[in-house]
């Protein structure tokens, strides 16, 4: 018989039961971790506990019982205060079939010592950390372990199945991904390693759940709600974030990043996962959007749900719910910090995939999750799931956040000529075509960029997207209505007499000259006298001013529909000490003409940190050590100190490669060599992170392909 209050022996995967001395009365278990891993999807968590996904059949063997096969109980159970009323209590008996509905065990074979049980869990089961037990009889029941239970997106009863075989590859067991960033006329890119599968990785996200504020609140009903992919994205996009909860990541857009890590330093999820624990959950310093999207990918897909990171080029964020954004300027073009409204060059989100029972079918698919803490919602810095399909269809009175998420892909912009004397604004132009461009994300499979924009919304410009535009307005109670401090509409609509932009005439990069055309054409047939106010700006990627680099200011007139071009020239020396480590730079030209309306140019720049090489020497084969080099050449005509060079990549590396690097003289390149040893077979990714005095956070990565 079996006997209660005994612990079980885990065993690590051993195809026979474990033996000790007390097997006689004692249930030891083997969890056949091998090939219960193998068949769930799960056998690159690095872990001595089994880790199975829901609705789906796993086999344990245990011994320690007489007639084993007679009377037995299971009891599968989670969280605080487990009850059947909660789905976080099951007891079970053997059967002869797989039950759809519930919990089964189905006898695979038995001895008298021994039996082995095919257990199933129903396909919306809640997902967390289970205690097995096993009754005899009317004998005490007795553990036989744990294990954890995650979602399955393999299983097609499941809320987050996804159907193409190479997508969940790519949206739950890829460790490596690309994210987006610069601008929307300069798309740059950097890899992040997710590592979901690195150690300790699961019981810190497991851990993320259960120090949230609505477990604090009410840890029963929470945990009972954990077999909702809607409601647990929307638990961790508030979780992400440090604001309400001692989250994990705290968020700076200060550009000063004293007492912390400065955000663009960061190569992936792991390292902040693990310091968030052994601080003692305190949030981590710090993080800009694509890092609280980046570990928001990591706990999710290392929980079952397939997600991936979304850039959004020109990404509004829209304070008071309007759908439109303001931006405004003084008279010398200077961009003016005024209200809570802005443009940022690119802002990351995420995408999940899961079905949506609460708004629909045709609602189901990707939905937007946002764990950057920029608006509350439901008194908690969380965002989403908003379905994207509602998104597109203009749906935003459909849960969660469509507003915000509409807006942020599909605001239209209004910038503005401000007063500070007066307080007077006066409306210089609006634009409804400059929101939401180059929505972009990582290929399956590839390390290519695929542009999803027109599945946000439809072209712009078009006659669709004007409709949808009005729809969603409508829905919110806006109407048509508009600012009433504005002009008239018809004012708006105005047709400017000149019209203007800013060329790049040259490259882009950091260490060199900046150098740029402003080009004006006079769009009438009678002339213009113009006088321009240049100003450039180094800038946040949030576009928010920092220092002043360079100001100009021309008088010009144009002949009749005349076209000139005036050359801008900022050497590297006037913008080095003001750039952030955004690298960017905005340029204005807000331009008075007599006798007609102002015209403001700008472009946003982002400048390109100098390459980086690496090179592996030789064939990189599993458990053989592999030479990589990598080569760096100092661009300026100064010396660059402090050079640290850091290196991660998910079954290459165990954690992360630090070297430090002597100071290099103008023109001088360094070569730094260091071994890897490689644990698995396949393309594997390694990340480089180089950063001097001069240059901060030059990052590069190089698949690098394992063989046998």
């Amino acid at each position: 018989m079996l006997h209660s209050g005994l612990s079980s022996q885990v065993c690590s995967g051993l195809s026979t039961p474990c033996s000790s001395a007390s097997a006689a009365t004692q249930p030891s278990t083997n969890w056949h971790l091998k090939e219960n891993a193998r068949e769930h999807h799960t056998s690159k968590f690095s872990s001595e506990e089994l880790i199975v996904r829901r609705g789906q059949a796993f086999t344990i063997t245990f011994n320690g019982t007489e007639r084993p096969e007679q009377n037995l109980i299971f009891i599968a159970e989670t969280g605080p205060k487990p009850s059947k009323a909660t789905k976080t209590l099951a007891t079970f008996d053997i059967s002869s079939t797989v039950s759809k509905e519930g919990w089964s065990a189905v006898l695979q074979s038995s001895s008298s010592s021994s039996v082995s049980i095919s257990i199933s869990s129903p396909p919306n089961a809640v997902i967390g950390r289970y205690r097995l037990g096993v009754q005899s009889g009317s004998s005490s029941p007795a553990s036989l372990g744990t294990f954890v239970l995650l979602f399955n997106p393999w299983s097609s009863g499941d809320d987050v199945f996804m159907p193409n075989k190479a997508e969940c590859e790519e949206y739950v067991l890829e460790e490596f991904g690309i994210i987006f960033a610069g601008n929307k006329n300069h798309i740059s890119s950097f890899g992040w390693n997710f590592g979901q599968f690195q150690e300790d990785i699961l019981n810190i996200c497991l851990s993320i759940m259960d120090r949230s504020l609505y477990y604090r609140q009410d840890p029963v009903t929470d945990v009972s709600h954990r077999h909702d992919p809607r409601y647990l994205g929307r638990v961790l996009s508030a979780m992400v974030n440090a604001n309400d909860d001692q989250g994990v990541v705290l968020g700076n857009w200060s550009g000063k990043y004293e007492g912390g890590k400065n955000p663009s330093s960061w190569t992936g999820s792991g390292e902040i996962l693990q310091s968030w624990k052994k601080s003692g959950f305190k949030p981590v310093k710090y993080g800009q959007c694509w890092v609280f999207a980046a570990v928001l990918t990591t706990v999710l897909r290392c929980l079952g749900i397939p997600t991936r990171t979304i850039t959004n080029f020109s990404s509004a964020h829209d304070a008071d719910g309007n759908l439109r954004v303001d931006e405004f300027y003084d008279a010398d073009g200077n961009h003016l910090e005024r209200g809570a409204d802005s443009v940022w060059n690119f802002h990351v989100w995420n995408e999940s995939w899961f079905t949506r029972n609460d708004l629909g079918a045709s609602y189901s698919g990707w939905q937007i999750l946002d764990a950057t803490p920029q608006e509350e919602s439901g008194g908690i810095y969380q965002c989403g799931p908003a379905s994207r399909h509602a998104i597109k269809e203009g749906e935003v009175d459909l849960d969660y956040d469509g507003p915000f998420v509409f807006a942020e892909v599909n605001a239209d912009c209004m910038y503005w000529n401000y007063d500070s004397a007066t307080g007077k604004k006066n409306l210089i132009f609006s634009k409804s075509t400059e929101i939401g461009a180059s929505i972009s994300t990582k290929a399956v499979g590839r390390d290519d960029r695929v542009d999803v924009t027109s599945d946000y919304k439809y072209e712009e410009g078009s006659a669709k997207e004007r409709e949808i535009f009005k729809k969603a307005r409508k829905k919110l109670g806006l109407g048509d209505k508009f600012d009433p401090t504005a002009p008239k509409q018809e004012e708006i609509e105005q047709k400017p007499d000149i019209s203007g932009k800013f060329k790049v005439t040259g490259s882009l990069e950091v260490g060199k000259d900046l150098n740029l055309l402003l080009v004006l054409e006079n769009l009438q047939s009678d002339a213009k006298a113009v006088n321009v106010n240049m100003t450039a700006w180094s800038t946040l990627y949030t576009r928010r001013p920092v220092n002043e680099i360079w100001k100009d200011s021309i008088s010009v007139t144009l002949a009749p529909k005349e076209e000139k071009q005036f050359p801008i020239k900022i050497k590297y020396p006037e913008y080095q000490q003001q750039l952030t480590t955004d690298k960017t730079i905005q340029v204005t030209a807000l331009c008075h003409v007599k006798d007609g309306m102002q015209v403001l140019v700008k472009r946003n720049i982002t400048l390109d940190n100098p390459a980086i090489d690496i090179q592996v020497h030789g064939e990189a084969k599993v458990n053989k050590e592999v030479v990589v080099e990598v080569a760096f050449t100092n661009p300026i005509n100064s010396e660059v100190k402090d050079c640290v060079l850091q290196v991660e990549g998910s079954d290459l590396l165990q954690g992360i490669l630090e070297l430090r690097i002597p100071p290099l003289k103008a023109s001088e390149k360094s070569s730094t060599k260091f071994k890897l040893i490689p644990s698995e077979a396949g393309p594997k990714h390694l990340l480089v992170n180089f950063s001097c005095d001069k240059f901060v956070d030059i990052k590069t990565f190089k698949m690098v392909n394992v063989i046998n």
